[in-house]
């Protein structure tokens, strides 16, 4: 009776641990995913930085000077172009991200980056700024002290830096005066864009919404879109619908691919990677080249010359190495296989290579 009461208890313990392995294969829809509508819009605009300790701009920097004989006259400021000194003021790039629920009284932070050849932002205060969008409009404008995550000092003879002084933060520091027109609740239909390509997702996603709300109402447009019809009962009130979807357990599929940086010598295979059975020797060739002149000195009182004479010397060294067989119908398998042959990252790219070639690897091979 004890013994059919312990099977019974593992095979209860198997089943729920295989339920919470299946579990935490899945993701949610927001994770790889987004909806049409629920984005950023960038925002870019040209101004000033000044009250910089000598660190700003010089006086060859052309724009700046006229920048700041612009700004001065529209406050009714006359000055001479000629004599005026910009070493304690900077031209920036400021940038900041605009979500489209952003409205009026919204605020933002940006990022201020030097454009001239100012040394430092530290301790600098960026004078009002208009932000615009892709169609020219003004949405916001920035103002504030600058944050600098880092410090720059020397002098004749040394310099000390930390990070970057030329590009600074603004929290908070944009103020929105302009709203993006898009009527978010009165959407019929909502676009998933999905992040991976692959069909079998796709079809998966469009099963789980039409079986949620128990009606066909998402259909697949293409291999990563998917277009959601609303339900009558949440016409003007998309929020607890769109919650409902992100939500979604999906399991994301995707095709068998190693992904290959030789810049780096890094390689990431994925988790259906496999090969047939193969054999593979691969063994290194090291050829040292090495220089060692030596001095010529001819006899004393005779007419020769002093010369160096060249001497080269070689050295070949080839590994000699048996061959391993290989089968990799799981990750793991092949992972081991390659370790056995005893294959370095830079090694294993040839010989992914060569089994491409092959026929062998079952997998896109891509290099960037």
């Amino acid at each position: 009776m004890r013994m059919r009461k312990l099977i019974l208890f593992f095979l209860i313990a198997g089943l729920y641990l295989l339920g919470v392995c299946k579990q935490g294969q899945a993701v949610r829809l927001k994770d790889i995913a987004t909806f049409g509508g629920v984005r950023t819009n960038q925002l870019v605009g040209y101004g000033l930085v000044v009250g910089l300790s000598g660190t700003g701009d010089k006086s060859g920097t052309q724009f700046t000077i006229q920048s700041l004989v612009n700004m001065l006259e529209n406050m009714g400021v006359r000055v001479d172009k000629n004599a005026l000194k910009v070493k304690n003021v900077a031209a920036v790039m400021v940038t900041a991200r605009m979500p489209v629920s952003a409205k009026p009284g919204t605020k933002l932070d940006v990022t201020v980056s030097s454009i001239g050849d100012a040394k430092s932002l530290l301790g600098g205060v960026l004078l009002q700024t208009p932000l615009k969008g892709i169609d020219g409009k003004i949405y916001a404008l920035a103002q504030g002290p600058l944050v600098v995550g880092g410090f720059s000092a020397g002098g004749a003879a040394a310099t000390a830096t930390k990070n970057i002084t030329t590009v600074a933060r603004i929290p908070g520091g944009a103020m929105v005066e302009r709203a993006v027109p898009f009527k978010f609740n009165r959407q019929e239909n909502v676009i998933i864009n999905l992040s991976t390509q692959d069909f079998s997702t796709t079809a998966q996603i469009v099963d789980k919404i039409n079986n949620s709300f128990n009606r066909d109402v998402a259909k697949a447009e293409d291999i990563s879109t998917v277009r959601v019809k609303v339900p009558e009962r949440f016409r003007g009130n998309l929020i607890p619908f769109l919650a409902s979807l992100e939500n979604l357990d999906i399991s994301p599929d995707s095709p068998a691919k190693i992904v290959v940086d030789e810049k780096t010598g890094t390689v990431v295979m994925g988790e259906n990677v496999t090969i047939s059975k193969v054999a593979i020797a691969h063994g290194n060739l090291h050829i040292v080249v090495q220089e060692q002149p030596q001095v010529s000195q001819p006899a004393p009182f005779s007419q020769g010359q002093t010369q160096a004479v060249p001497r080269t010397q070689l050295g070949i060294k080839e590994e000699q190495r048996n061959l391993v067989f290989v089968k990799g119908a799981t990750i793991k398998e092949l992972v081991d296989g390659l370790n056995a042959i005893g294959a370095s990252p830079r090694d294993l790219i040839s010989i992914l290579r060569s089994l491409k070639a092959a026929g062998a690897l079952h997998a896109q091979l891509e290099v960037i």
